[in-house]
């Protein structure tokens, strides 16, 4: 059974939150062989993404446990935010939505926060 998934975010602080909380409870329920779990973050959401932001060591945490962050380049260029702006390990994509549209082709379960 397929258990990789996908978390999308693309809103505020108290959702990006969410969504680090639910990512490591769902790595921690799978204590062996670990699906795969990728973060987008589109939209203002990328704001909150900032390598010396209030969100960075949350990132940085969910990133050590094997999660990737996957973020919008399109978002980032609207909001004026270099790429050397991010948390360490996040990796740019060119766009959000079609990112989530391939993750899903490949049978990542959708959950937005």
């Amino acid at each position: 059974m397929n258990y990789d998934v996908l978390f999308h975010f693309d809103h505020e602080s108290q959702a990006l939150d969410i969504a680090i909380s639910n990512i490591k409870n769902y790595l921690n329920a799978f204590p062996g062989e670990k699906p795969a779990v990728v973060l987008v973050v589109n939209g203002p959401g990328v704001r909150l993404l900032d390598r010396d932001g209030e969100h960075a060591a949350q990132l940085n945490e969910v990133l050590a446990l094997g999660a990737a962050v996957k973020v919008c380049n399109n978002a980032l260029t609207h909001f004026n935010i270099a790429p050397e702006r991010l948390c360490p390990g996040c990796e740019v994509v060119p766009a959000g939505v079609v990112e989530i549209v391939e993750l899903q082709r490949r049978g990542f379960a959708y959950v937005k926060p």
